[in-house]
């Protein structure tokens, strides 16, 4: 097909305003699957997708179409997700595209990460063709939701398109804007071969599986290749287009989507956002690839009992190749053993990524607490950056410690400021600006220590704003503070899996609280057990586990001795069972128990 025939697009939108319906609506209309293929979220092909009722990852699909005036086009679709801590795949999936469609719920109206994903989409001069759906609701105000698009700059004088995906209505209108208004790639099938990777995954018979935007010349089965980052040599064996499975072809030329095969085994060859080009003739200058996003949330992964670091390390290297946004170092803990450091951009990909590894690998996971990454001046003039409790300095040596913050947006109705205003209050947030949407709702803009919304922020957010709030966020950089780290002792043992860094504001509160949980989660002792929480080498809390006075010869009134002997040494076999801290046995359950509160 011609490359005035093809046409690339994305929908971009706020989670839950209908992308992956109006998607399902796009696949039936064009009769690009059969009806028996057909589902609700046919993208979303993850069980964790379909289970939860988001996109995760951006889908691509080729969708054949005929036009009104008979003419025929080829539409590759990229869907994808709309959380914020997914944006990441939002902005891969623009690379490869011409226009998008910009999704907005016609009750809800625009909410934070439409603003967001607009500014994404704006960046690359995108054609952007607004949608407002969900028009069959009962409380739809497309009008309303007409003001605000304009109140953000949007240009909606070539129109806005009013749909439904659940019963179809706005369609047909949709399907024709795309072909009229989104330009079509440029021709360049003459040119070198110059194709970016925007996506990957590894399949365990083919290897490395690369989904590519070809931007330039043309790529086939028996062309040797190179990926320019690397300069590593492959030999195609297979390229297509992507249906709901992947559709082998003759080639790919310019301004296509698709997928190439090149028994790739070794993952760390071919990375998200390379250039491939021919080997014989290759292009001079490759794209500038994808920035690497910076990891916000950094929290310890262990394997749980059973497993081994092995496992882990393998299941790890070939999910980054699928989801290269989160990072991982290796790192050894007193408690739990080896494991991983890992950084994610948020709570919920925290909670993606652990959930992918224990499906798709089988694998049973332990992790601790989350934390963000601390700046530190020491007294020696050196700049530290610390992921982890446990490599925070002492404060005799600390001359400076910064945190990060971000500028969050917040998007809710009027009657719910004061609740919000209360909450980013107890955050430490800092008012920046306020905005009116409309007449009800609101865009209230703060810096906040990201330490303070990596735990349960958005849960508090949702539950203070019945659900109507929405929230997203960027880099604000960091701002000088006062941290202390807090050390546990039991039994006058430090217990490193347990220190944290808290603001000094709330040092003693959290202080109290964490000795309050280990009385109740560490079982008792045949002696007292301190519990103590320091800073430094000062005690500011404590709690004493009181003596366990049980006597297993007790029922036993006098008789062979060889009786009270058998218990004794029964009752020790049991104490081997339990981890131990300098005279204290912590159980492995209860360790874990006392690591996941703290969340």
């Amino acid at each position: 097909m011609t490359q005035k025939n093809i046409r690339n697009f994305s929908i971009i939108a706020h989670i839950d305003h209908g992308k992956s319906t109006l998607a399902d609506r796009l696949l039936e209309y064009t009769h690009t699957l059969s009806p028996r293929e057909l589902k609700e979220q046919t993208l979303d092909t993850m069980d964790l997708e379909r289970e939860k009722g988001i996109t995760i990852k951006a889908h691509t699909i080729t969708l054949p179409y005929e036009a009104k005036d008979g003419k025929k086009y080829s539409l590759n679709l990229i869907d994808t997700p709309g959380h914020v801590d997914f944006s990441y795949e939002v902005s891969r999936a623009l690379a490869a595209c011409e226009g998008t469609l910009l999704v907005v719920d016609a009750a809800q109206g625009v909410e934070a990460q439409t603003i967001a994903n607009l500014a994404l989409a704006q960046q690359r001069k995108l054609t952007i063709i607004p949608l407002i759906n969900k028009i069959d609701l009962p409380l739809a105000n497309p009008e309303r939701v007409k003001t605000q698009l304009t109140k953000l700059g949007l240009n909606t004088a070539s129109g806005i398109i009013l749909t439904s995906a659940r019963d179809g209505r706005g369609i047909p209108e949709t399907l024709e804007a795309i072909v009229n208004k989104i330009p079509p790639p440029i021709p360049a099938n003459h040119l070198p071969l110059k194709a970016l990777i925007f996506d990957s995954f590894f399949d365990t018979h083919r290897g490395v599986i690369a989904y590519i935007r070809v931007f330039e010349g043309t790529i086939k089965p028996g062309m040797k290749i190179i990926a320019m980052s690397s300069q590593n040599e492959f030999k195609v064996e297979e390229v297509g287009i992507l249906k709901l499975k992947k559709v082998p072809v003759a080639t790919l030329e310019s301004g296509e989507v698709g997928y190439f095969i090149a028994n790739v085994k070794d993952i760390s060859l071919l990375r998200v956002g390379d250039t491939i080009t021919s080997r014989h003739n290759p292009t001079p200058v490759p794209f500038p690839g994808y920035r690497q996003p910076k990891p916000v949330v950094f929290c310890g992964v262990y394997p749980a009992e059973g497993e081994t670091f092995e496992r882990l390390k393998n299941a790890f290297e070939k999910l980054k190749l699928n989801d290269p946004s989160f990072d991982y170092q290796p790192e050894n803990s007193s408690v739990l053993g080896p494991g991983f450091r890992c950084g994610f951009l948020g709570l919920l990909h925290r909670e993606i990524v652990q959930e992918r590894l224990e499906r798709e690998f089988d694998l049973n996971l332990v992790s601790t607490a989350p934390n963000v990454i601390y700046r530190i001046l020491t007294s020696d003039g050196e700049i530290l950056e610390i992921t982890s409790p446990s490599k925070f300095p002492s404060d005799k040596k600390i001359e400076m410690v910064e945190e990060p913050y971000i500028k969050v947006n917040i998007t809710s109705p009027q009657e719910y400021m004061g609740a919000v205003f209360d909450l980013l209050e107890k955050k430490r947030g800092e008012f920046v600006d306020m905005r009116w949407l409309d007449a009800v709702h609101v865009l209230l803009i703060y810096k906040v220590p990201l330490a303070e919304v990596a735990t349960k922020f958005y849960d508090e957010l949702k539950s203070i704003t019945r659900g109507y709030a929405t929230f997203d966020y960027e880099h604000a950089g960091y701002e000088e503070t006062e941290l202390v780290k807090l050390n546990v002792l039991v039994n006058g043992k430090v217990v490193d899996a347990l220190s944290v860094i808290v603001h000094k504001e709330k040092a003693y509160q959290r202080a109290r609280v964490l000795a309050k949980k280990l009385k109740k989660f560490i079982p008792k002792h045949q002696f007292p057990v301190p519990i103590q929480v320091a800073i430094d080498r000062k005690i500011i809390a404590r709690e004493t586990i009181p003596t366990l006075r049980k006597d297993v010869t007790a029922p036993l009134y006098g008789g062979d001795v060889t009786r009270k002997r058998k218990l004794l040494e029964r009752q020790k076999e049991g104490k081997k069972r339990m981890k131990k801290f300098g005279n204290v046995n912590i159980s492995q359950e209860a360790l874990l128990s006392i690591i996941e509160t703290e969340e």
